[in-house]
This record gives structure tokens, C-alpha cells and sequence, in this order.
């Protein structure tokens, strides 16, 4: 595993944005234009593109640059327009909301300074909610929802042919409002989702229903106990069906299924919420269980230096916690301290097989905001644990800590445009391996950080 400074990680970035509303009394219309534009370099697996020999020569082809030393570097521009508004109907009828999206995303993997495989994805998302006027303690909302993707991918590195996914669904929420504090809520979807590739003929559609059911109570004032089933269905992404390739943003060589199911799942949570007094906690346990869960495991086999992950299909189960907690231990004119911290855990198991890949361990945060007027300062500690129940061919991840501290200067005001910061990730500069990560035997956490930054929004 690497450590120290990792060769070719570095990164640049610019993002910049604009956008316009209208809002009256009859309703609200916005729209807004974000683009960004980055270059940042590949850290490669070590051993990775490096053959045995001469009899290998077609294969380093056809990874053209990553057994001869060069540098991959990706070239990304992402553009999109984000449209939302509402109208303010009468009757039966709050409103109709509107949110609609369409986004256009490329990049360009270059081989040291040679132009290597292209990405280009355009898709769109459109919404429409018709929200219902409360009637006693009825209220709710009723809606479609359609989206569209193309990818095209060009160059030696086409790990997934090109392909089309394109979804419709239609969707309501209802919540009733009993009494004594008792709330019943129901949720039910119905979507139609295809995958379509040309390329190599592959066509083929899923219908996805899903489902939910919660029931809450509120026995005193701050206090909120409930528990929730969910129904749900996902279709397999093109990835998860298409790809027979190395992919190189994980460094793997990943295979995928064209004959995968549906994914479904039974899940199950209960919670406790509590808020009052500057007092905020929250608790929440789950538990899930799938049919036929879809996730890339490592094989063992090695293609041109790189790990095979084979996406397979299999019962699975979830099951975990997260909690919250934050208290306002100090208020005085125009300051504020508080305490806050929090907790999550994971365990996951596949049906038959051991251990789910990537799973992260137990992880605690804890940390305190403090406000001195225009000025606020935040301080965090995070803690994961090691994690040791790992997939077969996957290595165990160590323990690390890591510490985070910022300030932020309003100079003109709390609620003026600009806000200037200073901020110190990774303080000490520890070596931690994120267990979720796929490149994490070669890719650790980002070091020491420091920046400033200037922000006007307006």
C-alpha cells in the first residue's frame, strides 16, 4: 500500500454560477446555470498495466499508457440549468410545483499528454408535485417524474457501451393525522425504467413498484417516536449490466450481468426524535433485507495487473444505527456555543457468501460551533474504527482519526454577500483508508489541507 505523498493526485477546479427568480403572490419561477471545469490526475494502482512479458504486448494495446508510465489525467466540464417553480391553485389543490433539470457532463481521460478515451453524458429530470390543500389533519401530494440519460464513451478505456436509461414514474404521499399525537403516513410508486444499448443489442425494461408505511407519535411536547416499512425496487444500472472492462477511476477491470433482476428490499426502522430547550437528539435504528442485492465483488483474477470485480446478485442483509445529538450549552448577546456529535454503523452480510464489500466501520464524530457575532468557528474530531469483516480478496482498514478545523468572517454582516474562510482538514495529517473506497490499498484520505476562501452570494 502506498503512503506519503501520492504521486499524480493532483487537482484543480473552477466552479462559477448564476441564476434569476421571480416570486409573487400567485406563485415562483427560478432558474439557474452552475458550471464547472476541472483537471485532476488518477493515481494508479501499483503493478497495475504491467505484463510479464512479450506475450502480453496486445494487452498493454489495449490499456494504451497505463503500463508505460504515463500519467492519466482526466479533463472534466460539467454544465447544467436547474429550473423550479410553483403556482398557487385553490379548491382541493395548494399548488403545483414544478423542478425540471438538464445537465450535459464530458470528460477526457489524457495518457500523459495524449488525448485518451472521452465521456459524454446528457440526460434530463423533470417533476411535477400536485400538493393537496390540508384538509383536518389530511394533507398530501400526488406527482410524475420522468428522466433521461445518454452516455457515450469513445477511446480504449470503454468499460460499459454506449447506452441510454430513461425512467417514468407516478408516486403519492399521504399523511393523517389521528389524534393524541398519532400520525399515519403511506407512500406508494410506480416506475418503468429501460436500459438501452444499441451497440450490442441489448434492450430491456423493469417494473418497479415500491411502497411505504409509517406510523408516529408524539406523547409530549420535542418528543417523536415512530417506526416505517419500506417496499423498495431499484433496476440494475448499465453499469451493473454492460460493463466488461478496466474501469479507471476504481482501477478495476469490472464485469457486469445483462440477465440481472430487479433489485428489492424489505426494510424496517424505528426512531426516537427529540428537540427542545436548544437540546436536538435523534436516534435510528434499521434493518434491510434484499432479494437480490447487486454489488461488484473482487474475483481474485487479474487482468493486465488490475483486479477482476464480477457484479453478482444474491439475498442480503443490512443492519445498523445512526444517531445525533446537539445542545446550545452557552447563549450570551450575539454569541453561541454548542456541542455536537453523532455516530453510524453498518453491518452487512450477503446470503451464502460472507461479509458485503466496501461496508465502512463504526464511525463517531463529535465537535462545537462557536459564534462571536460576524465570526464562526467550528471544530470536529472524527473517529473510524477499524474494519476487519471484509470480503474475500479485500484487506482489512486500520482505525485512523481525523481533525478538522474552520473559521468563517462575515465582514459586512451576518447576511451580507461575503464571507470569508479558513478552514484545516486532516489537521495532523493522519493516513486513513476509507473502507467504502475501492482504490483505498493505494488511495488514502486527503492529507493535511489547508485553505482560504472568498465567497459572495447574492
Amino acid at each position: 500500500a502506498l503512503s506519503g505523498r501520492l504521486p499524480n493526485s493532483a487537482a484543480r477546479a473552477t466552479t462559477f454560477g448564476a441564476g434569476l427568480a421571480f416570486i409573487d403572490a400567485g406563485g415562483n419561477l427560478g432558474i439557474s446555470f452552475p458550471h464547472s471545469d476541472s483537471r485532476y490526475g488518477v493515481p494508479m494502482r501499483p503493478g497495475g498495466g504491467h505484463g510479464d512479458g512479450d506475450e502480453h504486448e496486445d494487452d498493454h494495446d489495449d490499456h494504451a499508457g497505463h503500463g508505460h508510465g504515463e500519467d492519466v489525467t482526466i479533463d472534466l466540464r460539467q454544465t447544467r440549468v436547474d429550473l423550479r417553480g410553483a403556482v398557487q391553485l385553490g379548491g382541493l389543490f395548494d399548488s403545483l410545483q414544478l423542478r425540471g433539470a438538464w445537465g450535459d457532463y464530458r470528460h477526457v481521460e489524457f495518457e500523459g499528454d495524449e488525448r485518451g478515451t472521452l465521456f459524454a453524458s446528457q440526460g434530463y429530470e423533470v417533476r411535477a408535485d400536485l400538493v393537496q390543500a390540508r384538509r383536518g389533519g389530511w394533507r398530501g401530494r400526488s406527482g410524475v417524474q420522468a428522466q433521461w440519460r445518454k452516455l457515450d464513451i469513445t477511446g480504449p478505456e470503454a468499460f460499459t457501451p454506449n447506452n441510454e436509461t430513461s425512467r417514468f414514474g407516478v408516486f403519492t404521499l399521504q399523511s393523517l393525522e389521528l389524534g393524541s399525537g398519532i400520525e399515519v403516513e403511506a407512500a406508494a410508486r410506480y416506475e418503468r425504467a429501460r436500459v438501452k444499448s444499441n451497440a450490442v443489442g441489448f434492450n430491456r425494461a423493469f417494473d418497479l413498484w415500491s411502497g411505504a408505511l409509517g406510523l408516529s407519535w408524539k406523547p409530549v411536547d420535542g418528543l417523536k417516536l415512530g417506526a416505517n416499512y419500506v417496499r423498495g425496487a431499484r433496476s440494475p444500472a448499465p453499469e451493473e449490466l454492460l460493463s466488461d472492462g478496466l474501469h479507471v477511476a476504481t482501477q478495476a477491470y469490472e464485469l457486469g450481468n445483462p440477465d440481472f433482476r430487479r433489485e428489492r428490499s424489505d426494510g424496517f426502522e424505528a426512531y426516537v426524535r427529540y428537540e427542545a430547550g436548544g437540546v436536538k437528539l435523534a436516534l435510528t435504528g434499521y434493518a434491510i433485507d434484499f432479494d437480490d442485492f447487486i454489488t461488484a465483488l473482487p474475483t481474485g483474477a487479474e487482468d493486465d495487473g488490475f483486479p477482476v470485480f464480477a457484479y453478482l446478485q444474491v439475498p442480503a442483509r443490512f443492519r445498523g444505527f445512526e444517531a445525533e445529538a446537539s445542545a446550545d450549552v452557552l447563549r450570551w448577546d450575539g454569541g453561541l456555543l454548542r456541542l455536537h456529535g453523532s455516530a453510524d454503523h453498518t453491518r452487512a452480510r450477503l446470503k451464502g457468501i460472507g461479509p458485503a464489500p466496501r461496508i465502512p466501520a463504526l464511525r463517531l464524530r463529535g465537535g462545537a460551533d462557536l459564534e462571536l457575532g460576524a465570526v464562526h468557528f467550528h471544530g470536529e474530531v472524527e473517529w473510524n474504527a477499524a474494519q476487519k469483516r471484509v470480503a474475500t480478496f479485500e484487506n482489512p482498514v486500520s482505525a485512523y482519526t481525523l481533525v478538522n478545523l474552520s473559521a468563517e468572517w462575515h465582514p459586512l454582516g451576518q447576511d451580507a454577500p461575503l464571507t470569508l474562510m479558513l478552514a484545516a482538514n486532516n489537521l495532523f495529517d493522519v493516513v486513513g483508508r476509507r473502507a467504502s473506497s475501492f482504490t483505498r490499498d493505494f488511495v488514502p484520505v486527503a492529507g493535511r489541507d489547508l485553505r482560504v476562501t472568498a465567497r459572495i452570494s447574492f
